[in-house]
């Protein structure tokens, strides 16, 4: 079979379409012939060696995935051959097929399209993780999201205002805000343009905000801990920005402002019933209507490293995704 490989640490261009071995799936382990992959900021990590997993040289990038069920392991019966499935990994997307633990894969709602399916379970599975499990979000709080426009962000501003948060959306572009607007957010911030941390006291009225959820990192954490009220929520979902920012432990105790750590994957790995709950709550919401996955361009698989440099270079408005078969 076809796959996208990292056979050394570097930039998308270093990345190579090649033929591999295929693959035969375990116990409780299902083998999908791959329809699309959705990329994820963490994408751009893994192939450079900046992420916090860092597999065996050399492997086959891609975590989002959507595809058919080729054939299952012993000890699997919520899916068969022929399925049509959604799922996640933590690598190895990228490619004609692809190994899903049993417990990360399941059937794809008939009226979501592959591409989709592909998009879903990293950006809206983190999203509503971090809202409803780390920060217990609440019907009237004041939520911010940084970095709006991305897969994440987009998925945590349209969740937000789901969950009926009042949603500040915070991005690097006027035409970025924009579909933050469309997407359900009550007021844009422009930090490219404003000072984060003076607009959000003007928006609050000085109250500040109750949650900030941040997948950006880098100069605007600092800015936005300070902005957050008593008792408020600092979500820490990614580092998107490329530096990892170092925060004065004052701050968090003047305000009784929880720093909450958000690694959905590991959630995932550790508590499949209580993410397979999250995951039907969003399915449901999806089939009402009321969630609208955003993909900004889909690509096909000898492409990749045109998308994944398209997104390291902060073009990409909600997902990309990468058709294959």
């Amino acid at each position: 079979m076809k796959a996208i490989r990292c056979k050394a640490y570097g930039p998308p261009n270093s990345l190579i379409l090649e033929e591999v071995e295929n693959v035969t799936p375990k116990a409780k382990e299902v083998l999908v012939t791959v329809r699309a992959c959705g990329l994820n900021f963490p994408d751009t990590l893994i192939i450079q060696g900046l992420y916090q997993i860092k597999p065996e040289l050399p492997f086959t990038p891609g975590s989002d995935v959507a595809g058919v069920v080729k054939e299952v392991g012993e000890g699997v019966s919520h899916v068969k051959a022929g399925d049509e499935v959604f799922g996640f990994v933590a690598h190895g997307a990228l490619a004609e097929e692809v190994i899903i633990p049993s417990n990360a894969c399941f059937p794809k709602p008939s009226q979501m399209d592959f591409p989709i399916a592909a998009s879903f379970m990293m950006a809206y599975g983190t999203s509503y993780h971090a809202l409803k499990d780390r920060a217990k979000l609440k019907e009237g709080e004041t939520l911010l999201v940084l970095g709006a426009s991305g897969g994440v962000g987009l998925a945590a501003v349209e969740l937000g205002k789901l969950m009926g948060a009042r949603v500040i959306a915070a991005a690097s572009s006027d035409e970025k805000l924009a579909i933050c607007k469309k997407y359900g957010a009550d007021e844009l911030i422009n930090y490219n343009t404003q000072d984060l941390k003076s607009k959000l006291k003007e928006l609050t009225k000085g109250a500040g905000v109750n949650v900030v959820y941040d997948p950006v990192g880098g100069e605007y954490s600092e800015a936005a801990l300070r902005a957050t009220a008593w008792n408020g929520r600092f979500l820490v979902i990614g580092f998107a920005a490329g530096d990892i920012p170092k925060i004065p432990l004052n701050l968090p105790l003047l305000k009784g402002v929880a720093i909450v750590g958000v690694f959905w994957g590991g959630f995932a790995m550790r508590s499949p019933k209580e993410n397979s709950q999250n995951t039907m709550t969003l399915m449901q919401w999806y089939a009402e209507g009321r969630l609208r996955p955003h993909i900004h361009a889909i690509y096909d698989l000898e492409d990749t490293s045109k998308a994944l440099e398209e997104m390291m270079n902060r073009k990409v408005k909600g997902k990309l995704v990468i058709k294959i078969n």
